[in-house]
């Protein structure tokens, strides 16, 4: 069968190239073109586009680049309708692949798969309406979507499992470097590490980097080592760093399988830190501080900010961002959780915490259950 997909950034092309492996396991003839990124260029198939030609965030870059944008999705269109696919598989990024999945229902009889939901729950619930006329078939990756889905929007969709918990877990089963050869390998000193995670954007860096690192500092028996972000130069992140802080590039997994604890910006970050059970702090700056709480508060539908807490549906982890991220704060709260503390309830707590999320998540293998529901459901509508 021919699949057509779409990512529109770099978790995206990451997931759909597993996805896209994963539909070659039980479809053979499995041929695909896409808007992606290199990954999925290297499993095979046409890229039309390279999903750096889509990514733009934020009200100013959109607007800036919006005849770009909109070239982009004229050609998407025709290049859909001249391909004509079994499928079109909208991973994620919901600005430009819900309208695609409105112009393809509208105008041909090809169903339209979204693997990976937009975070419609948080933000922008009204787009229920859209997914509900335009996606034939929902797959997600968070289990609180489904309720959300389902109970609230009377929606049937499919939980297939979380490919982080997937990922975390393979590589806990075969990492085997030792502390001794991470430390003298990254130039560490012989110190138990606090682990920096602030962000994978700039403006994220810039806003939560500083008070990570004042926090970080009052605790001279501890390293300091920020994760940094692939897709960002290390150059970007020397203007907030001291001889105290050490970066590493590309080894985020390596740098929580050695932390102690963590300091840790929201989104997958919070839960790759839980499935590595490392005790972590969520901060986030934001601005406009308390309109911002006022906005969660009574207009946000939801009660947290982190995936952790989400999931389990109650405070796992201390989440401090708007109002309350104050260095002062983030500083008491990793010290509650660093083990020489006499008191190490609030570390062991947090830890059960993590275990009832690994287990809420599951043990499925999330491409492969998606594919293979997905070429089931095609199968069966050409017969």
């Amino acid at each position: 069968m021919k699949y057509y997909l779409i990512a529109g950034e770099a978790s995206g092309d990451l997931h759909a190239s597993r996805l896209m492996s994963s539909l070659t396991k039980y479809d053979h003839d499995a041929t695909f073109r896409f808007f992606g990124g290199d990954r999925m260029t290297e499993i095979g198939g046409t890229r039309v586009r390279h999903f750096r030609e889509l990514a733009y965030m934020g009200f100013v870059p959109v607007i800036t680049h919006l005849p770009t944008i909109l070239r982009n999705m004229r050609l998407c269109r025709q290049d859909i309708l001249q391909w004509k696919p079994d499928v079109v598989i909208l991973v994620d990024y919901a600005g430009f692949n819900l309208q695609i999945a409105r112009f393809v229902r509208r105008n041909t009889s090809i169903p339209v798969y979204y693997y990976i939901s937009p975070k419609i729950w948080a933000w922008k619930e009204w787009r229920i309406r859209d997914i509900k006329k335009y996606v034939n078939e929902m797959f997600s990756i968070l289990p609180f979507e489904k309720q959300f889905y389902e109970k609230r929007h009377k929606y049937r969709i499919h939980y297939v499992g979380n490919p982080t918990a997937e990922e975390v877990t393979n590589f806990k089963a075969s990492y085997r470097e030792s502390f001794e050869y991470f430390r003298i390998a990254n130039g560490l000193e012989d110190k138990p590490v606090i682990a920096l995670l602030a962000g994978s954007r700039k403006q994220e860096i810039k806003d939560n980097l500083p008070a990570m690192i004042a926090a970080a500092q009052n605790f001279a028996d501890y390293q300091i080592v920020v994760a940094g972000a692939p897709a960002i130069p290390p150059s970007f992140y020397k203007k907030y760093l001291n001889d105290n802080v050490r970066l590493i590039t590309g080894r985020t997994y390596e740098i929580l399988y050695h932390a102690t604890a963590a300091l840790v910006t929201s989104g997958t970050a919070t839960l790759e830190t839980a499935l590595f059970e490392v005790p972590q702090v969520v901060c986030y700056k934001t601005p406009l501080p308390k309109l911002m709480r006022f906005g969660f508060n009574h207009i946000i539908k939801v009660p947290f900010i982190s995936l952790v807490n989400l999931i389990d549906g109650k405070e796992v982890v201390k989440e401090l961002f708007a109002d309350r991220f104050k260095v002062c704060d983030i500083t008491n709260e990793l010290y509650r959780l660093l083990p020489q503390r006499q008191n190490k309830q609030p570390r062991e707590s947090m830890i059960q915490g993590y275990r009832s999320v690994r287990e809420k998540l599951g043990y499925s293998v999330a491409p492969d259950n998606a594919a293979r529901i997905m070429v089931q459901l095609l199968s069966q509508d050409k017969v």
